[in-house]
């Protein structure tokens, strides 16, 4: 923690948050929601200490991460620029990008635009866009009309952004707690229609547990108390825009080398990118170099089983 270096800067619009660490070829750590730099606290020293520039942002709308109320402003052209705006900002011409969720889309998205600027990607959990005829948020919203759906709850606006700030805490602890190999998420499908996303989500033994204190809780409460959560919803929001957009891909691979990092109980890789993904991963990379599966852990990999997923990550390192 005591290599550290918080930075800020105006890039693509925004005032910009991310922390750095260390010398050498770029690698770049992007998050999804309702994460923060932070969540890569267990791989940036590592990674640094290993010979690498190590950049972790706060992504659009997240953090200290300025960004609009308008979810328009959260669509495919926004997010690219946001990411090689900022490496146009530390001087770089490409970096290795690793990222989760929605920070690992907006790796994909950079790669099919720039791939100049894209030296690798390395991939958590979510191994590719899903194909899909039916939009995202069409979708959510059809699986809504039986039981709870967290995408068709966070995007009515305003509804999802008071309730959640109502309760950061407790939403953010049942959250991550849910995502973990400690609970199922997928039976959070099990509450009907119209349930709040606090009250679908598990209760949960007190903390500590073994993967999460309570101070490294305590930063996520106070940064989504400070910013409120209607930029990380905005990211949802814009799902069927980003989904019209891809469309101009035209089914084309990743075209960059490409690494996965996957854990045995992910509910990403059980519930939302169709049957065995792993052995498609070709279907949607035109150079797969490496995959991994972390055991015993969840959708929370890298704060979970921290020195797997960083071995991992250094291990395809090594090879660009």
């Amino acid at each position: 923690m005591a290599g550290w270096t918080h930075r800020y800067a105006r890039i693509n619009g925004l005032d910009v948050h991310y922390v750095e660490q260390g010398n050498g070829p770029l690698v770049v750590l992007l998050h999804g929601f309702p994460h923060l730099w932070f969540s890569w606290r267990h791989q940036i020293g590592p990674i640094a200490d290993a010979g690498f520039r190590v950049v972790a942002p706060d992504m659009r709308g997240m953090g200290q991460t300025s960004g609009p109320e308008d979810p328009r402003e959260y669509d495919v052209d926004r997010i690219v620029g946001d990411v090689a705006g900022l490496l146009d900002h530390l001087g770089a011409e490409k970096a290795v990008f690793s990222g989760l969720d929605f920070g690992l889309f907006a790796a994909y998205d950079l790669a099919h635009h720039h791939p100049d600027r894209v030296a690798a990607i390395i991939g958590l959990e979510n191994p590719f866009f899903t194909p899909s005829e039916e939009s995202p948020l069409t979708l959510a919203a059809r699986q809504a009309e039986r039981h709870f759906n967290h995408i068709h709850y966070f995007t009515a606006p305003g509804v999802a952004d008071r309730d959640l700030a109502a309760a950061p805490r407790e939403f953010l602890r049942k959250l991550f707690y849910a995502l973990s190999s400690d609970y199922h998420y997928l039976d959070v499908w099990r509450r009907p229609p119209g349930t709040p996303y606090v009250d679908a989500l598990p209760e949960t033994p007190p903390l500590p547990w073994a993967w999460l204190t309570e101070p490294e809780l305590e930063f996520y409460v106070d940064a989504y108390s400070r910013s409120g959560f209607t930029g990380g919803l905005n990211w949802y929001r814009a799902m069927d825009l980003s989904w019209a957009y891809r469309k101009s891909y035209g089914g084309g691979k990743n075209p960059v080398p490409f690494y996965f990092i996957g854990s045995e109980q992910d509910t990403d890789l059980e519930g939302w990118h169709g049957p065995d993904p792993l052995n498609r991963l070709a279907e949607h990379h035109a150079d797969v170099r490496g995959v991994r599966m972390i055991e015993k852990a969840g959708h929370m990999m890298q704060m979970e089983k921290p020195g797997e997923t960083t071995a991992a990550m250094l291990e395809f390192l090594s090879g660009e």
